[in-house]
This record gives C-alpha cells, structure tokens and sequence, in this order.
C-alpha cells in the first residue's frame, strides 16, 4: 500500500499543478472587475476571492513538498508567487472597503449608492489604475511601505521559533516557512522598486543590505538567498550606492555563494547579476577625461571567487564570467590585475573557449592602445600566446584543425587594428615572423588555413576561376562575364579624375609591406622547392604569391612594389642548371604567375574606359551578329513577289486562325525584314488579310494573346508584338493603319476602362486584372505601348487614342500599383511630351510606395544617362520636398550619386535648392555644392557656411572621427557582412570634410583665413600631438588631424599646412606617439595630404613616398620609407602589482591550525593537491582538530589563503565545506574581528619559534629531530623547546602534512 501511493504521488502531483496553472489562468484581478462593475455586496465578493486565492498558495505550498521536477517548481513558484501578491492587494480592497462602509454607513438606501460607483479598473498597480491606486501608489506611500517591508524583513528573524532536538521536523517546517516569508517580503519589495525608482534613492543601502544579512545565511534556502541578492541589485540607482555597498559586510557571503556546486544556480545567478550590476553602474560613471579609468567597487576576495567560476570549464555561468571580466579589464584593469584576472584572460585568449576568442582580442587590443594600461602586459609573452594555436601545429592531430581555424580569425582580427598590427611588429616583427614561418614546416598539413588566412588578410576576394587554376587546368575557357558595367558610371569616374583608393586600400598596403618584410614571399617560395610536382597547396601558395605582387603594384610607390616584384628566390631557382628539379620548380612559378597576370588583365581589365575595345572578342562577335541582322533586313526588303508569297504562305496565318499552328519563325523573318519595305506592308495591309489576322491575335477581347501563360516560350510573342509595332510606326500606311482601321488601340482604351470605378458596373474579370498581369502574356501590352512612345508617330497615336488620359486615370487608382510601376517602367522618356508627364504626376500621387519606385526609377535613368538632363534633375529636386522620409532618402542617394560629375553638380547648384528641411541627411548633398565657387557663394548667402563652420568647430569635427573609426572597425571585424547598413553607406573613401569641401574654392579658403581656425587647429597639434593619458583629448587631437588632411588633400588647402609648417609636426606624431590609434591617423592624414602631386613632393623630402597610378597622379597613399621607425612601439617595463598577499597575517599560536592553513596553503599546488586532501581529511577525522575547524580565526585565515592566491573553483568549494561554520550575520562579524586581530603590523618580524614551525615536504621537525609520521599523532611543538633549535642547520627538515616519513 505505501507503495502504490509513492507511485502515485508523482500522478497526483502533475494533477494538483494543472489544477493550481488552470485556476490561475484567469487572474483574480478580471475576475474582481466582473463582480465589482455589478451593482451588489463587493465584500463579499472580495472574501471569495481571497479564500480563492489561499487556497491557491496552500495548495501550491503542499506542491511544492513533492518531488517534482526544476521546470514544474519554477512554474510552481511562479503561481505561489502571483497567487501571494494577489492575496496581498485583495486584503487591502477588503480594508478599504470595510473602512468605506463604516464611513458612510447611514442606511441601506446610501450604501446601495455608494456600491454602485465605478470601482477600480484593475488589481494591479499601474499608470492608468484609478485615482484610489494612483494614492496607494504614490511615492509617500511606496516608502512608506517599502520602509514597513525592511521591518518586517527584520522581525522575521528577531521572531525564529524555538526548536529542541526533539522536534527536528517541526523545526525545519518552521524554517521552510521564515524562508518563504522573507521571499514573500523580498519579492514585495523588488516590485515596488520597480515600480517607484524614487523609491531607491530614498533607502540607504545600508539599512537594506542589514535588513538582507539574516536572508543570506547558510541555513536559509537557496531561493532565499537568491531574493535576497536580488534584492540588494535592485536598489542600487548610481555610484554612490555601490560604493555605500562595498562598505557593507557581504564579501564572504559572495564568496561562499560563488563557491557552490551547480545546485544552487538560481543563487549564482543572483550573484553575477548583482556583480554585473555593479560593473555597468561603475562604467555608467566612468570619466573621458584623465586615465579614463574608473575605479569598480569589488574587493579582491570577491573577484578571485569570480575569476574561480570563469576559469573552471564545465561551470555553466563561464561565459558570462569571462565577459564581464573582459569588461572590468576595461574600467579597472587594475583591479582585475591584483586578482590575478589578466593571466586567466591571456590563457583563455589562448587555450579558452574559441567562441569567446574575438571577445578577448578585442578586449586586449584596446588594452594595448593605451600606454598606462599595456604596462599591465609582459613584453612578448602574454598577447602572443593568442598565436599559440598556429605557431604551436606542429605534431598535432587532425582535430586541431577547427582550432588553427578560430586562431586565425583572431589573428586577423587583430592584424587589422593598429594596436595589434603595432605591437606583433616589436622585437623585429617576431610575432609576424613566427606565424609567416608555419609555411616553412614541410610536414604541416594545416598550412591551408594559414594561407586562407593571408587571402581574407588582405582582403583577396578570389572570383570563380581561381578553383580553376589552384586545380592546374588551364584558364583559357573562361570568357569575360556577360554583365558588362554600364559605360555611363565608367565616363563619369573617368571624368572625376584617377580612382582614389579606400582607406582600408591604405592599410592592406601597409600590411603587404610588413609581410614581404617579414619574408612571406621566401616562405612560399620555399613551400614550392617541396616537390617538383605541383600540388594543390603549391599552387595555392604560387597564387598567394602572384596576389601579393599585383597588389604590391597598385597601392605601393614603385621603389617598394619593385623590390617585391623581383622575387629573386624564384628566378635563382629558375636559373639554376646544377639542379633539374629547381629550375623545374622556379620556371613553374614563374608560368604560372605570367598565366595570372595575362587571365587576370583579360579577365578584370584595370583600364576601364566608355569606349568598347575595337579589337576585342567581345566585339568581333557583336560586330558579327550586327552583319548578319542588316544582311538579312537587306535581302528581305529586296524579296520579290514569288518568294514574299510563299514566305507569307509558310507563316500560316492566312491558312488557319489557330496561333499555335502558326510558324513564328518566318512570321519573325517577315515583320523584321520584307515589312520594312513600305510596298510590302501596303500589300499585307490592304491587298489581303494577313495584317488583320496578325493584329486581330494581339487584341485584348480576342483573348489568344492576353490568354497566353507567362512562360519561357510564349515571351517571344511579347517581342514579337513589340517587332510589329516598330515595322507599322516606319511606314505612313502603318500609321494609318494603326489609327483607323485596326481596334488594337481601341480595345486596350476600353481594357484601361473597366479599371475606372466611375464608369458603370465593373467587369468581374478585367483584362488588366493582378492575376492576369501575374500569370498571363498581358502585361505585354505594356512593352508595346513602350515601344510606341519611343517614337513621335507612337507617342501622337496615344495622343490620339487618349492612351497618356487612362494612365493619368491609373496613376490615381488605388491598389494597383502593379499596372502603376509597368506604365513607369516601359514608358520611354527621350522625348519631350506626355510620358514625363506621367512620370512627374507618378513622382507626386498620395500612395507612398509608388512615390518610391517612381524616384528609384528616376533615379535609375539618372544613372543610364550619358549626359545631364535638365528635366530629369528637376523632377528629382522636387521629391527632396517630399513628405514621406524614404521619397526623401532615396532622391538624396541619387542626387548625391549624380553630382560626382561635375557638370551635373553645376547644373544642381544652379537651379538653388532650398535643402534645409532636410536636416542630417541634406548635409552630404550641401558639402558638394560648396565644392564649387557658385555653389559656395549660394550657400554663403543663406547664412550655411558660418553656421556649419561653428558646429564643425565645436562637434562634427568628433562625430567624423567616430564614423570613420567605427566604419574601419566594422568592415576589419570577422563577422562583418556586406549588407552592413555601416558598411553600405560608407563605400571607404575618405567621406567629404566641411573644412576640405571649403578649401576647394578661393572664397572658401579666405573665409577659413577669416575665421583662424586653421591656426587654432596647428596651435592644437603642436601642444597636445604627444598626448597618450587624457582621452578626450586624444579624440579631439585625431578630429583636428583628419581636418587638417582633408584641407591638406586640396590645392587651395596644402598652402595652409606649408604657412603653419604642420607637416614636420604631424610626422613627429606619426613616429612618436605612444597611442597606436594616433598613430593610425596620421598615417591616413599624410595619404590625404600626399593626394595632390605638391602634397606628394613635400612629404618625400620627409621620406615618405607616395603611391602613383600609372600616369604619374597621387592615388592618395603615402608609405614611410623607414617602415620600422612608423610600425613599431617602444619597450616597457611590466608594473609590478600589489595585492592582498602582501598583507601579512599573524602566524598561527598552536600546531594544529599550523597544519591546517599549511595543508590548505598545500592545495594550490597541483603536485601535492592529492596528498594534501587527504591530511586535511584525516585531520578533520580527529578530535583534536575539531576546535580548529570550527574557528572563525581560522576560517578567516582559510578565507584569507583562498582571496589571495589562485584556487580552482572545486578545491575552493572543498576548503569552505572543511569547516563547521554556517555563515550567517554573526559569524561574518567574527571574522571582521578576527581579521583585525590578525593582521600583523608592518614592523613585525616572524620568531624563530614560529619559522621552526614551517611545514614543508619533507617532514615536521620536533626537538629530538625525527620526523613524525602521518599515522603519528600529530601534536605541536611547546614553545619552551623552541629555543633547543641549533640556529643553523644544514638544511630543514620538514613536509607537507600528508607525506610519509622517507
């Protein structure tokens, strides 16, 4: 019988928790608006929704004994906790309405009247609760009830029952009950926080946090103390709060929670929580100015608990614990370094968790920027190890592989900032050295993957025939593709002048130096002398190599990319005749680079011009065709009669009226050849039938060519449709024809008709219905209608037909704007007249997302056009005054585009838009005009140019810096994707400057004269160019930087440099600041400045060459010739950190607590952990230690060990359960004590009594000089017989507690 009821008790308790979920699906606060909107008792309504709801908590309380699963206790809990507060607010109802009714109780008449007022909306507190909620809501009495919950909290523990031994149980029940209540309490007082914020600001937190001391004791429930830690999170509101709590005596409570086994996890969580509250207040204060550091309230025993959870691997809060290290490291680094944080995050940038690999990069990178903080850092040790998974291959299985992967992505992430590119080029570049060298190892078969990470390093995007050549089948199948660039984009780039490179241009230049330098180029070679016969990763390492050249060509000055192009290891191999297999290997090479230089200019020419090459495949083919289509158009207008008649026999149109019998293919002959001829087309029109017939097909009522499915096969009725058309429209007789004697014009005015809502009963099936312009040939007829309004007969045929009247009628419809954007999209606008009237009344109907893709279209034939248009710009400035935001964007976009060229920006600025509604986003479009003397005196005029002058000066200066930075950051970082919007709406070119767009015209550069801001820019950089501490400084020295090269890259603009002579102090910069990022730059800044051939020709008297294109213009980069001078930051020295270990303790007075601490001291050596957890077993076994291990001095001096040395997370946990103590208030205030007591003075010197006393490995020295056993008793040494210890001996003899004697 006992039993079956312990088998059903599991049944029992999944029915008990559906009935508790099902009873409180509907809450009680809807099921009190039903009864209290009803005129009646709502006392008695209220009483039977509290007993309602009691019965809900007791039964949930009783669920809660059973053993159930975690998921249906959190489910449980959450319904004890609802049903608890509900029972709280109805107890309230029932006060006030009791209260009420005493009040007006004068008969049954008026308590009738009152009843029937409105009651409240709601139960729950909210904003738009009634005023009755509103007053028990409002802030006096949300503190005076919050202030009424602390002392309850502390009246919980002042009223603990008394428990004898004999009622164990009894005891424990009244303890689950004091939990619950606390919890009750607690969670009363979050939501009211929550709530009411002032409500946080009025508690001191140390009324709170000693109201909270009872609920964190060991004896209490793990939910307990997770609402208690909860609890204390969500008072605190700003600094002051948490530095309020770090005088509070919660340390060792977080360190025994941190401590616990995954068990406890809703504790733990509680605890990091509140940790990362801490965090991200501290950091809400941090200051720019100064360190930029800020100080993290948390002492050292707390953080190495947390540094414990984070470096333990299987604990389930690791992740978190390493990123919000990560993050103290940036607000504190030296707190995080007192607590031994910075080694844990150096091995887990290492050999940690590789998700997590980026994070910890980026976290170091920063670190490195900054001189104080790198000297937390030892030189050539600890970044490096970031390496370790490359550099350390060798001799590694397979399954290292997905490693090698992650470690290169961080590679490369740190390669691409200047703090990592800096410091891996100290020490002579030895870290690029070492990973360049991994292609040295013969034996190394996951030399791919440093490869591929060279290609993504310097951002080698390999197109579809490199698998081709790595494979070694020839490259001469492959043709140029197809999807030729519009010429019209090309001639206007040309026109712009040479193609400026990006910034990130700039940098992978910057890299192809550092690793030919560092030899890459001899490491590939040396992959090649491997084998003479070429393998996959041979000819991987023969393309890296010819990569690397052809970029060292375009974005190096020629004396550099020069050297680079020798490759005099290859060409010694090549000419050595003393060994076949080397000449082999080298001429191999060197055909193989030659194949890719000849595909890769075949393939993706570099000279791009508006002309078609004359001499070209491409265009011998295209030549071709175009021979053979007027040929035939030449014998078919020459047909004579015999063979025209039996080609109109062949087509079959006279013959039968079916379409699918026709012949389409000498019907296409006919209309594309002897139709032309004007006699033909008369005979086709007026001697028989056969026109008729032909455009009878493509009437819309005859329903064979509106019928057609939209298919593959049947579009070449569209273009035949479209062939017809152009053939009638070249003859008189086919005009004619068109107008008089055939419907086809008719019947599409009356397929438009059925649209019109205003004209009688609509068709149920129109012609131009959505699913026949979706699934059939009708959508055609607009092609046709195109192809008509290309042409003056055309556009006066739908003049006539009143064609341009329906689409204006289209236009205005709603729903349809499928047959909108067709008539847009076919309508041809080469001809002045009706068509672009109906683009400018689609550009300005009431439906949005016609406004859209009328300006998309717009724009579009913007782009198409060889040459400005007049008309097109105009309509394009009138959506700038567009309502709708996205109209406005879009028309920007396309006008920023269009005015690359300059005599379209003439063109604009002459027209004199008024941009200022615009906002932020006209701002891009007003720097271009003020590029031109016309549109600089325009916008001088309007009063633009002081306003934005004094907003650069003060603000924009910094927010340009920022974007750039942030651009570099995003398109670098591993994860970035293409369809970043960062990324798309910056293409990398340097973004147009206030200051630079104003040198660019000579009335702008003698405003910028006026104004002295220049002056003020140069004054800046002299004084504040070596600044490496104060942080907005910093930012304000890199904004000016990228001011003065941006009016350094103009010809009007470099004057200002050379009279300011801020070009020597710049370069100073460059070579000598201690920031990496400045440095950066600079090195952007003197490219700027090297854009102008008197810019270049300045800087190379500094030797600094810059880049030229093949005609001899800058292309805006500028190299060091003196790499290393640039590159490389100076040494430091590692700062020594001082810790909590250099507070001394007191030595123990008595053997016993000697042998314990020194047991515990033992376990954090990992030779002698095992034998060290034994002795403290054995000893905790014994009687004579149970005194030590229920001491608070000792447990101090436990507590102490582990706060100032590195334990691992379950030996910690072992110590804190060594001892029969159970933290709570009082035992906390023990230890306070006892640390007092044993701190030593910083006089004191330790006795020779107590250095006899040290236990090491080798034994336990007594007076009579054997050593005691572990099986011995194991007393201490009176003090008397101290002094019987010679002075000097040999060596000590002494052990570990644990190890046998000999």
């Amino acid at each position: 019988m006992p039993a079956n009821s312990d088998h059903e008790q599991p049944a029992a308790a999944a029915q008990l928790c559906k009935m508790s979920i099902s009873s409180q699906s509907t809450p009680a606060s809807q099921d009190l608006d039903s009864m209290l909107r009803t005129p009646g008792n709502q006392l008695e309504a209220l009483t039977a929704l509290l007993e309602r709801e009691n019965r809900i908590k007791e039964g949930a309380e009783k669920f809660l004994k059973l053993p159930i699963t975690d998921l249906m206790r959190m489910q449980v809990e959450s319904e004890l906790e609802l049903a608890t507060s509900e029972i709280e607010l109805l107890t309230k109802r029932i006060e006030l309405e009791t209260s009420r009714r005493k009040k007006h109780a004068v008969g049954p008449a008026a308590k009738r009247k009152f009843a029937g007022q409105a009651p409240p909306s709601t139960v729950r507190l909210r904003a738009d609760s009634s005023d009755k909620d509103k007053a028990l809501d409002d802030f006096r009495t949300a503190l005076s009830q919050a202030n009424s919950y602390l002392k309850s909290l502390t009246l919980v523990s002042s009223t603990q029952s008394p428990s004898s031994p004999s009622s164990t149980s009894s005891a424990s029940h009244s303890s689950s009950e004091q939990d619950r209540t606390r919890v009750d309490i607690m969670n009363k007082l979050v939501a009211l926080f929550q709530r009411n914020l002032r409500v946080r600001y009025e508690i001191t937190t140390a009324a709170l946090v000693q109201a909270v001391i009872p609920s964190l004791a060991d004896c209490r429930s793990k939910q307990c103390r997770a609402a208690a830690y909860r609890l204390v999170r969500s008072s605190l509101v700003d600094s002051s709060s948490i530095q309020e709590l770090r005088q509070q005596p919660l340390d060792w409570f977080i360190v025994k929670s941190l401590a616990r086994d995954n068990k406890f996890s809703v504790e733990r969580e509680q605890v990091i929580k509140l940790i990362r509250t801490i965090v991200d207040i501290a950091a809400e204060k941090r200051d720019t100015r100064g360190t930029g550091s800020t100080s993290i309230p948390l002492s050292e025993p707390v953080m190495r608990a947390f540094i414990a959870v984070a470096e333990h691997a299987e604990d389930p809060f690791r992740s978190i614990s390493v990123q919000t290290l990560a993050e103290m490291s940036l607000l504190d680094l030296d707190l995080v370094a007192r607590a031994g944080g910075i080694r844990f995050l150096v091995h887990a940038l290492g050999e940690g968790p590789v998700e997590l690999g980026p994070v910890l990069a980026t976290t170091f990178l920063h670190i490195m920027d900054s001189p104080r903080t790198r000297a937390y850092m030892r030189l050539g040790i600890d970044v490096e190890i970031a390496l370790l998974a490359v550099t350390d291959a060798y001799g590694r299985g397979a399954d290292h592989a997905d490693r090698m992967r992650r470690c290169a992505k961080v590679i490369q992430l740190m390669l691409r900032t200047w703090s990592g590119l800096m410091y891996f080029c100290m020490e002579d570049q030895r870290a690029i050295k070492s990973i360049v060298d991994t292609l040295r190892i013969p034996s190394l078969d996951t030399r791919e993957i440093v490869l591929d990470m060279f290609f993504e390093l310097l951002n080698i995007k390999p197109p579809e025939w490199y698998k081709t050549f790595i494979d070694g089948r020839r490259l001469t199948m492959y043709r140029k593709p197809r999807n030729f660039p519009e010429p019209s984009g090309e001639h206007k780039a040309q026109q712009g002048g040479p193609e400026a490179l990006k910034l990130t241009d700039q940098y992978i230049a910057l890299l192809v130096l550092v690793f030919t330098n560092a030899g890459l180029l001899d490491a590939l070679t040396t992959m090649l002398e491997e084998r003479t016969t070429g393998s996959n990763l041979t000819r991987k390492a023969t393309l890296l190599m010819a990569e690397v050249m052809q970029m060292a060509n375009r974005v190096l000055p020629l004396n550099m990319a020069a050297n680079i192009q020798a490759i005099p290891q290859v060409f010694d191999l090549a000419a050595d005749y003393t060994r076949g297999e080397h000449r082999i290997v080298g001429t191999s090479a060197i055909t193989a680079i030659d194949s890719f230089n000849r595909n890769h200019a075949r393939l993706h020419p570099s000279c791009k011009s508006s002309r078609p090459r004359a001499n070209s495949a491409e265009d011998a083919v295209r030549r071709g065709q175009r021979q053979v289509e007027q040929s035939k158009i030449k014998l078919g207008m020459q047909m004579d009669d015999k063979m025209f008649q039996a080609c109109v026999l062949e087509t079959q149109i006279m013959i039968t009226k079916d379409s699918t019998k026709w012949g389409f293919d000498p019907l296409q002959e006919l209309v594309e050849g002897p139709f032309l001829n004007p006699k033909r087309l008369e005979e086709a029109i007026k001697v028989g039938r056969f026109m008729r017939r032909l455009m009878a097909f493509f009437h819309p009522f005859s329903h064979q060519f509106s019928d057609m499915p939209r298919k593959q096969q049947n579009l070449r009725w569209v273009r035949l449709g479209c062939s017809l058309l152009t053939t009638l429209l070249a003859s008189p007789d086919g005009v004619r024809f068109l107008l008089y004697e055939d419907d086809f014009l008719k019947q599409i005015i009356k397929s438009f008709a059925q649209l019109d809502p205003f004209n009688g009963t609509p068709e149920s099936d129109p012609i131009f219905s959505k699913q026949r312009m979706t699934e059939t040939l009708t959508y055609g007829y607009f092609d046709m209608l195109g192809t008509l309004s290309k042409h003056p007969e055309g556009i006066e045929l739908m003049e006539k037909s009143k064609i341009f009247t329906a689409f204006y009628h289209l236009i205005e419809l709603r729903n349809r704007e499928d047959l909108i954007t067709a008539v847009i999209t076919n309508l041809d606008y080469s001809i002045d007249g009706h068509p672009r009237v109906v683009l400018s009344k689609a550009l300005t109907c009431s439906d949005i997302p016609v406004r859209v893709f009328a300006t998309n279209h717009l724009g579009e034939l913007i782009h198409s056009s060889p040459t400005p248009t007049v008309w097109m710009l105009r309509l394009l400035l009138t959506q700038l005054y567009d309502p709708a935001p996205e109209v406005c964007e879009m028309a920007i976009q396309f006008l920023e585009e269009a005015c690359e060229s300059m005599e379209v920006l003439e063109l604009v600025v002459e027209m004199q838009p008024t941009l200022d509604h615009l906002g932020d986003i006209g701002h891009p479009l007003l720097l271009r005009f003020m590029s031109t003397p016309t549109g600089f005196r325009y916008l001088n005029t309007a009063g633009y140019i002081d306003r934005e002058m004094d907003m650069w000066f003060h603000e924009r200066n910094i927010y340009y810096v920022v974007q750039i930075e942030i651009f570099l950051a995003k398109v670098f970082s591993s994860e970035a994707t293409e369809d970043d919007e960062d990324v798309l709406a910056f293409d990398g070119v340097v973004p147009p400057h206030f200051y630079g767009e104003m040198s660019k015209t000579e009335l702008g550069c003698q405003v910028l004269s006026e104004r002295g801001h220049f002056a003020e820019f140069s004054h800046f950089i002299r004084q504040h160019g070596l600044e490496s501490e104060d942080l907005e400084v910093i930012l304000k020295l890199k904004s000016i930087l990228w001011a003065v090269g941006n009016v350094g890259a103009t010809e009007g603009g470099l004057p200002f440099l050379e009279e300011e002579e801020i070009i020597p102090s710049i370069l100073e910069i460059a070579e000598h600041s201690l920031i990496p990022s400045v440095r950066g730059t600079c090195f952007f800044v003197l490219g700027l400045i090297s854009s102008t051939p008197q810019g270049a020709e300045i800087l190379d008297d500094y030797h600094w060459e810059a880049t030229l294109s093949p005609l001899g213009h800058p292309t805006g980069l500028c190299i060091p010739v003196n790499l290393e001078k640039f590159i490389s930051l100076p040494k430091w020295e590692s700062i020594e950190v001082k810790t909590d270990a250099d507070i001394r303790l007191l030595p123990p007075t008595t053997q016993t607590e000697l042998e314990v601490i020194s047991a515990i001291e033992n376990l954090g050596n990992s030779v002698i952990v095992n034998t060290a957890s034994r002795s403290l077993a054995r000893m905790k076994s014994r009687p004579e230690y149970r005194t030590v291990f229920s001491s608070p001095a000792v447990f101090f001096r436990a507590l102490h060990t582990i706060s100032t040395q590195r334990y691992r997370l379950p030996v910690r946990r072992y110590i804190l359960d060594l001892f029969n103590i159970e933290l709570d208030g009082p035992v906390v205030h023990a230890i306070s004590e006892a640390a007092t007591n044993l701190r030593a003075p910083p006089s004191f010197k330790q006795s020779e009594a107590h250095i006899s006393r040290v236990v090491s490995m080798l034994g336990l020295k007594h007076p009579d000089g054997e050593s005691s056993s572990d099986d011995d008793e194991l007393d201490g040494i009176p003090e008397e017989q101290a002094g019987k210890i010679p002075v000097i001996t040999l060596r000590p003899v002494s052990r570990i507690i644990g190890f046998n004697n000999g």
